[in-house]
């Protein structure tokens, strides 16, 4: 089955989000999660990405209401570049967690996720109703931190000596943005 062109969740200026399907398995996507420069401050990577596995996931979360992955995609040429998802949806607290990965690393650097983000995030806030998204990452994942301050987050915390990678614990940052448009209500 080919991917319709015009099978868009959400639409942005450069990106659009459409749900991550079993045919982008066939594509890069397959190979990102196995990329130590792709995932080198989170915590893919540890167990290798098979077919199997991805089919798996691809399958699970079509079928989720407590989260929502979407393929990441350019608006000119409809490459498949990257993943964004709202994940552990709580929908009595109205909170999620953000996740971003982009696993092309020549869209590196280029707003690609900003825009994705900002998609999502409102959609988050006004289509499901939700009240807080939050996210955290390695202290050592400067990108991704610029990121989310960048998206409106504030920093929340720290998770200290949270997450062992390349030898040695880092901690993790949190943040978090709440729906500014309830308060004016």
């Amino acid at each position: 089955m080919e991917i319709n062109k015009k099978d868009f969740f959400l639409k942005g200026q450069t990106v659009h989000l459409r749900a991550l399907l079993k045919e982008d398995i066939n594509g890069n996507y397959r190979y990102w999660l196995n990329n130590p420069e792709v995932v080198k401050y989170n915590s893919h990577g540890r167990f290798p990405a098979t077919v199997e596995s991805l089919e798996s996931f691809v399958a699970s979360s079509l079928g989720s209401r407590n989260s929502l992955v979407l393929a990441v995609c350019m608006n000119d040429t409809d490459s498949h570049v990257g993943n964004i998802s709202l994940q552990a949806i709580n929908w009595i607290d109205r909170n999620a967690e953000i996740a971003f990965l982009l696993g092309e690393l020549s869209f590196h650097g280029k707003g690609i996720m900003y825009e994705a983000g900002q998609l999502l995030i409102r959609h988050a806030f006004h289509s499901l109703n939700l009240h807080r998204i939050h996210c955290g990452t390695s202290s050592e994942n400067t990108g991704m931190q610029k990121l989310a301050l960048k998206l409106g987050m504030e920093q929340e915390g720290v998770r200290r000596e949270a997450i062992f990678n390349s030898g040695r614990y880092h901690d993790i940052i949190e943040y978090g943005i709440l729906n500014k448009a309830e308060r004016s209500v």
